[in-house]
């Protein structure tokens, strides 16, 4: 039995690839390696240099994802993918293939798994904790070749404990439930399902998504989808020929990340009434005058948001609000443009900055008040939830009325500080749909 024991490189956020590093072991040692750097197509943040070292210097040259695909993908091809958190790499990497349209299967072993069973009762299984309580030394903590032959050290470790080729064992079998199954699906698909709250993908012949679902138990719902004899149910079985998922630990986070899969593929069978309408936001900026403006614009667009809409009129409500609350200039808030002297101050609700009639640093701080009220009105709360396993949690993190994600996390990492958390967000993008299921939940706290 070969594997490839592996470690990645990403830029955070987007998960992009910027350094792979793979050692071929038969066994008994290494034998081949293949380690590259990886230009990511787009810059690399400053926190993910800090962490690695890679810099957008280091990748400038280096090849992109498609240029050594087909050596990664023959490099692991009949080999077991063997990592530490191994879905972190796996998926990361499949994903890569993806946006090349090849499909990357290979059969999975995870480190941490494996250590938990075979050597139990340790505080922490991150790799730097582990390897330092087992005296395994990193030569490069957080590059792609350091962690990857520390992982080699870690794996023999494994193999050499009592029962461990039994485990491996267990670890590699997937289930023999059998159902009846539509004809184009292999039965090992089916079997692979877990019993487990998350996400579901029905693929066609060419691998396009056909329908995006959530559940609590994701094979049983997926077999109800079988045993379904409605047209609509009985037309996509027809079409599926392949299943992927992702877990969630919790119906909450199934039911976020759900309403993302279908607004980025719009699946055939998933009923969406339209695109989801763009993102706007609120900021603020100083003119050559040094008056302080409110305005709104495209989230895309707008430099550093203060609070993030759903539309142009609700942006424009907020800011209609803030100006009658705070006496500002509706000019200088946006309201009213190509104006001279605004409306206002001749009703006396502007103090008439507009007219120098009050100093612009008066003004200013009224402003500033009103962009304070935005802040403290928007709740920061970490919603704490199920993890995938475990030994794991989840979290779900809103900061000022603004949805910014999900993500996971080992129970025995230290978390002192939102900061700490953000390190394992899953960054997604916020909508009118997902406001309401927050505010759903909100109300319940």
């Amino acid at each position: 039995m070969i594997y490839t024991i592996i470690d990645v490189e990403t830029t955070g956020k987007s998960n992009k690839l910027t350094e792979i590093s793979i050692f071929k072991y038969d066994g008994t040692q290494v034998i081949d390696e293949f380690t590259s750097l990886i230009n990511p197509q787009m810059l690399i943040p400053d926190y993910i240099t800090a962490l690695t070292g890679i810099d957008n210097g280091m990748v400038a040259n280096a090849p992109i994802f498609s240029e050594i695909a087909q050596d990664i993908f023959d490099f692991t091809d009949n080999c077991i993918f063997v990592a530490h958190n191994v879905n972190f790499d796996y998926n990361a990497i499949r994903n890569e293939f993806k946006a090349v349209g090849i499909d990357f299967n290979r059969k999975k072993l995870c480190t941490i798994r494996l250590a938990r069973k075979l050597i139990p009762g340790h505080k922490s299984y991150s790799l730097g904790k582990l390897c330092n309580a087992l005296h395994i030394h990193i030569a490069d903590r957080h590059r792609a070749r350091g962690d990857a032959e520390a992982t080699v050290i870690l794996f023999e470790l494994l193999l050499a404990q009592e029962h461990a080729e039994t485990v491996f064992q267990e670890f590699l079998k997937k289930s023999s439930k059998e159902a009846t199954l539509p004809s184009h699906l292999p039965t090992t698909v089916f079997n692979n399902l877990p019993n487990t709250p998350g996400v579901y993908y029905f693929k066609n012949k060419k691998g396009k998504i056909i329908y995006v679902g959530k559940a609590k138990d994701i094979k049983k719902r997926v077999l109800s989808h079988f045993y379904s004899k409605t047209k609509k149910s009985l037309a996509m079985c027809r079409e599926t020929a392949d299943i992927d998922f992702a877990l969630s630990g919790s119906e909450l986070i199934a039911l976020l990340m759900e309403d993302a899969a279908i607004k980025q593929h719009y699946p055939e069978y998933n009923q969406v009434a339209k695109r989801a309408p763009k993102m706007h936001a609120i900021f603020s900026y100083t003119d050559r005058k040094g008056i302080l403006h409110l305005a709104y614009n495209t989230l895309k667009a707008t430099p550093n948001p203060i609070l993030v809409l759903h539309s142009i009129t609700e942006c424009r409500q907020e800011i209609e609000q803030l100006c009658s609350q705070f006496e500002l200039c509706p000019k200088y808030c946006h309201l009213q443009e190509n104006v001279g002297t605004c409306n206002h101050f001749k009703i006396h609700t502007c103090k008439g900055v507009c007219k120098d009639q009050e100093a612009v640093d008066t003004y200013n701080q009224r402003v500033l008040q009103a962009i304070d009220s935005l802040k403290t009105n928007k709740k920061d709360v970490v919603l704490k939830q199920k993890g995938r396993y475990d030994y794991e949690d989840a979290f779900i993190m809103i900061e000022k009325g603004t949805y910014l994600g999900y993500g996971f996390i080992d129970k025995t990492e230290q978390i002192n500080t939102t900061e700490d958390l953000e390190t394992f967000l899953i960054w997604q993008q916020d909508n009118s749909d997902i406001q309401k299921i927050i505010r759903k939940v909100l109300v319940a706290l």
